[in-house]
């Protein structure tokens, strides 16, 4: 009688698991799902028609805000960071930094984000970014301080240190690198084209960066965002925020179990007009994906880096 052998694990074939030691989850890999045809919901394409300035828009420089204050990345309505100088990104970085440390003298998080977008709820079209202080840690902060404490209790090295050295040297997951920086598909992504942007030293907080390493950030960060917007040549929608170790009280503590990194969660699927929806079986029992991390880093590695915009003029 022949034996019947079993057939080869293929990770785009087959479901698997992926442990997140960020969140202490897990996530479902179904690569398969890609091969269904797609019937369902159809987005409208982002609108490409942006008035450089419009004087009723609160967002404007000139104009007054509608409540409290924003942090506008550019004085351009119809302008985003990956059109944005790498001079210009590094004034953003800059300012970021002075806020935590204005704001983290008092607060326990400061939360800086960026919702780009429509589809991620954006209603304004100005580039431009929140900045929530609150004196507690918010839950997805608490899971990051919880996991990467027990992960160098454990092992003796901070997590995403060790994770970004991996990861550097197996080059499956990486997007883009630089001397400072890199930008991977995480092996434990959710969204499709999710991506997690990593310092290559230790580092607690945005203020701790050195002239040259926000240099690098700036440049590292638009040929990431490049790259998204010419996948499928739109102004790629994501919410993107940084996470840094806590402050307030904690300035004075031992954070050495931290490191800085910043978190892209773009909704986009499989065009501009196909986005992937978090419901059912994601909603009621486990978070899954639809391609492999390998796969949607391929296809992020290989585009090019100049802006297809640019290309067009």
């Amino acid at each position: 009688m022949d034996s019947i052998s079993k057939p080869t694990f293929d990770p785009k074939e087959h479901q698997h698991l992926r442990y997140n030691p960020l969140r202490d989850s897990w996530v479902l890999v179904s690569a398969h799902r890609m091969k269904r045809p797609w019937k369902g919901q159809v987005e409208k394409p982002p609108e490409d028609n942006t008035p450089r300035h419009d004087p009723n828009n609160p967002l404007c420089p000139g104009s007054v805000r509608a409540n409290g204050e924003v942090m506008c990345f550019h004085p351009w309505s119809d302008i985003t960071l990956p059109l944005m100088q790498p001079a210009e990104i590094r004034k953003v970085i800059d300012k970021w930094a002075d806020l935590i440390v204005e704001l983290g003298a008092e607060y326990t998080w400061v939360q800086i984000f960026e919702n780009k977008g429509a589809m991620m709820g954006c209603s304004n079209p100005h580039p431009h970014c929140q900045v929530w202080a609150s004196n507690f840690l918010p839950n997805e902060a608490a899971l990051a301080e919880r996991c990467q404490r027990d992960f160098l209790q454990k092992h003796g090295e901070p997590l995403l240190v060790q994770y970004a050295r991996m990861e550097a040297q197996a080059q499956e997951r990486v997007v883009v690198e630089n001397e400072h920086w890199l930008v991977v598909v995480p092996y434990w992504a959710t969204w499709p084209f999710q991506t997690l942007l990593l310092p290559r030293r230790h580092v607690l907080r945005l203020p701790d960066l050195t002239a040259q390493e926000r240099d690098s950030l700036a440049s590292i960060m638009k040929r990431l965002l490049t790259k998204y917007d010419n996948l499928f040549e739109v102004s790629f929608p994501y919410s993107m925020g940084w996470h840094g170790a806590p402050t307030g009280s904690h300035l004075q503590e031992d954070m050495s179990h931290w490191q800085l990194h910043a978190h892209y969660y773009p909704p986009l699927l499989r065009s501009a007009t196909i986005r992937k929806f978090m419901v059912g079986y994601e909603m009621l029992a486990n978070e899954q994906r639809d391609l492999t991390p390998e796969q949607a880093a391929e296809q992020l590695r290989k585009l090019g880096e100049e802006h297809y915009k640019m290309k067009k003029n």
